[in-house]
């Protein structure tokens, strides 16, 4: 019997910070797959943000559900406690069968003498030369690196064995999809790094279905990729050709796949991407999260009037806050204060400049992409406004429905999977 609940080749992680999208994003993948690319959606959302929202688990299933109703979806879709940790995991489970395993706090604690042993001796496979298909040439390590490399990564594996046995617990082996979060380290993971994090990962008994590795260059939530697309693009074919040796050396599940995270409006390495995943005939799954409130921005700066004020006043207070909201996601962006306009700036700013300066649009001499990054990470501004701003949302349905698709088929899906 299949211990696992099996994910589509194609995922699409999307956020919906405010529960009020779904049926948007949910046609951005209806449209992908009448165009040929089937692609499944994931709703994720973190304990952080329920936190900063003040929302429930249960209202990201409730709108979900309600959007694949509304449309008739009758394809798979699923719910992602994303970012659990052993501690924040109970509040998701009657909710969600999809969990992001994050692991980023045990990276690098050395696990016992005893556990690190164990695991070298278990895997002498790992020692020595290994061909792997795909890779340009083959690679050797000695005991000593093998050793180096467990250290590093052996707890983080028995941390998220612990609570995949956790979740299987409560809801039963069958009944979930396993993400395990490997990206928020110092230095990318080579070939032999990623090789034995699977090999530690199968060793726990979790039918990992896709991982989120660490590439060179920056993901800064909302904007573009920064790095060497050269060294991208060679880490990204070297990591589907480990997955692929993984699969067949380790029994880990076919559907075993990468997942780019903080992976929306990263425009020049989706044609990386999508060259790869054409020559290896592999899946992905891209996670969005954010940019579907940015979208919601958008709509409410296009309609004007009140909803454009608002947009401004959003602005206006994430300026006054701008550390606070800029801690927790320090990592993930990048902010010159210097290029942030001020707010009696904001303040007189038609709708169509409002506009231009936040929609991800490089081309456009008016994008402000550091306007973008702390709006991107404003949204606690927004969930205080209540009522206005929920209201507001209702009131401009349609013009921030229409904003939230054409971004995630146009700028997203389309590129990737389609054309």
């Amino acid at each position: 019997m299949q211990k696992y609940l099996t994910l589509g080749k194609y995922s699409l992680g999307v956020g919906d910070r405010f529960a009020r999208q779904a049926e948007a994003q949910l046609r951005a993948c209806m449209m992908a797959t009448d165009a040929g690319a089937p692609v499944i959606p994931v709703w994720n959302k973190s304990n952080r943000e329920h936190l900063t929202i003040g929302s429930e688990p249960a209202s990201t299933r409730e709108a979900a559900d309600l959007a694949v109703s509304t449309l008739g979806w009758s394809r798979p879709y699923h719910l992602d406690a994303d970012h659990i940790r052993l501690d924040t995991v109970d509040r998701f489970l009657p909710h969600c069968d999809f969990y992001t395993i994050d692991v980023a706090d045990s990276i690098g604690k050395p696990p016992s003498t005893e556990a690190l042993l164990t695991f070298v001796g278990r895997h002498p496979e790992l020692v020595g030369e290994i061909f792997i298909p795909g890779l340009a040439a083959p690679f050797a390590t000695t005991r000593d690196e093998v050793e180096r490399i467990a250290a590093k990564y052996l707890l983080a594996t028995r941390d998220a064995g612990k609570i995949y046995r956790h979740i299987a617990k409560a809801k039963g082996e069958a009944n979930f999809i396993t993400e395990v979060s490997m990206d928020e380290t110092n230095t990318p993971q080579t070939p032999p790094d990623l090789l034995i994090i699977l090999g530690a990962l199968a060793d726990e008994g979790i039918p990992i279905q896709t991982i989120a590795p660490k590439f060179t260059g920056r993901f800064n939530k909302g904007v573009d990729y920064v790095g060497d697309l050269a060294q991208f693009e060679k880490e990204f074919n070297d990591d589907l050709a480990v997955i692929r040796f993984a699969i067949e050396r380790y029994g880990l599940p076919p559907t075993l796949k990468l997942s780019v995270h903080s992976g929306s409006d990263k425009f020049s390495i989706y044609p990386l991407i999508r060259r790869a995943l054409a020559r290896c005939d592999s899946g992905l799954h891209l996670k969005t999260a954010g940019t579907t409130w940015l979208e919601e921005l958008i709509g409410l700066a296009e309609a004007g009037g009140d909803a454009l004020e608002l947009a401004k006043a959003i602005y206006a207070d994430a300026l006054d806050h701008i550390e606070e909201l800029c801690a927790p996601y320090a990592n993930v962006i990048e902010i010159d204060p210097s290029k942030l306009p001020s707010s009696a700036a904001v303040r007189a700013w038609s709708s169509a400049h409002y506009v231009s300066a936040l929609r991800h649009d490089p081309k456009n001499p008016a994008f402000n992409p550091h306007f973008r990054q702390l709006l991107h990470v404003g949204y606690k501004i927004a969930a205080k406004k209540g009522a206005r701003y929920l209201d507001a949302l209702e009131e401009n349905r349609e013009v921030v429905a229409r904003n939230v698709t054409e971004n995630l088929y146009g700028r997203h899906l389309r590129p990737l999977f389609v054309i």
